[in-house]
């Protein structure tokens, strides 16, 4: 009798343990992401990430290898994908006094796949009309795109943008336009249009080389791949953050093989000096880097090894402005 019962009850267990996996298993997909916000604290500064969604770009853009030798790159990092995903990353820096914006995304101009800047900016605690200055590295669509909604309607009402004049000069110029090939036409229209509202509204401003747009910010030109490429470089406390902007566009590739540009480039030969230059300089100084189109949150730092480079990101972990816990040994 007791071993009929024990066998029961044991029954009865197992069946019960079977209902609750099948509940289990019944739970629905999710099919939902975080939201795309990384912090760090640079000084007494506070350096957000803000992902606005990405594209997919050829390999076939990129020139200065063979194609075998760029897929052969690429195998190393499991990437047989005819087309490499490339983010479109902005950075948000809140120095205690301003609200900073580097780069907007593509905003409404690529599709589904990005103009999520907004929405990324509030799961982070902030507002688009919070943003005191934005710094464009260039005017490409990627970069420009998020000033404005898809009625051309500025995003970002108390914001005064900041570009290179040799930037601005190029592509905000109607000659300029009008003497570029057919097919190019429609980025300078892009960076037109997007720039626009805030041109009316007397809150677009250029600086010259060798100018700093905002206090406290170092900007230097590194043409190459547009005539006004900017990179800005953010100090507190003795740290740096250096926003590269464009200098980069494939991990897979260009670290290993700076010399390697894309069909992008205004200048190819120009922008290959600026790459290497800029990893130069960022490998030596031990300085962190931002870069719009390395993978989210495109925040690490760059490290020189024998002829090539190597980009080591920033590793997840608690926001905290304190010096890293001691090693434990």
């Amino acid at each position: 009798m007791k071993h009929s019962l024990v066998c029961a009850l044991r029954g009865a267990g197992l069946a019960l343990a079977l209902t609750s996996l099948d509940a289990l298993a019944q739970a629905p997909l999710q099919a939902t992401q975080v939201p795309g916000y990384y912090r760090l604290a640079v000084g007494d500064y506070e350096v957000t990430a803000l992902f606005d969604g990405y594209n997919d770009l050829s390999p076939k853009l990129l020139e200065g290898l063979s194609q075998s030798q760029i897929r052969a790159l690429l195998a190393r990092r499991s990437i047989e994908t005819p087309g490499v995903q490339t983010a479109f990353n902005a950075f948000l820096v809140n120095t205690g006094q301003q609200l900073i914006l580097v780069d907007t995304g593509a905003g409404q101009c690529i599709g589904a796949t990005a103009g999520m800047l907004s929405a990324n900016m509030q799961a982070a605690g902030y507002r688009p009309e919070q943003v005191d200055a934005i710094l464009l590295t260039h005017l490409h669509l990627d970069h420009v795109c998020g000033l404005v909604d898809d009625k051309q309607q500025p995003l970002f009402a108390n914001a005064t943008v900041y570009a290179a004049k040799a930037e601005a000069d190029y592509w905000l110029d109607p000659q300029a336009m009008a003497k570029a090939p057919a097919g190019a036409r429609e980025f300078f229209k892009i960076a037109q249009d997007s720039t626009a509202p805030y041109v009316a509204a007397g809150r677009f401003k250029t600086f010259a080389g060798g100018q700093s747009p905002l206090p406290g910010v170092d900007a230097a030109l590194e043409p190459g791949h547009t005539p006004g490429s900017t990179t800005y470089r953010f100090t507190s406390q003795r740290q740096s953050i250096l926003f590269m902007g464009d200098l980069v566009h494939n991990l897979a590739v260009q670290f290993e093989h700076p010399e390697v540009s894309i069909r992008f480039d205004v200048d190819n030969k120009r922008a290959i000096k600026s790459r290497a230059k800029v990893f130069n300089e960022a490998a030596t100084a031990k300085t962190w880097v931002a870069a719009a189109h390395l993978p989210f949150p495109g925040m690490g730092h760059i490290s020189a090894v024998g002829g090539h480079f190597q980009w080591v990101p920033v590793e997840y972990g608690p926001y905290q402005r304190a010096a890293k816990v001691p090693m434990i040994e």
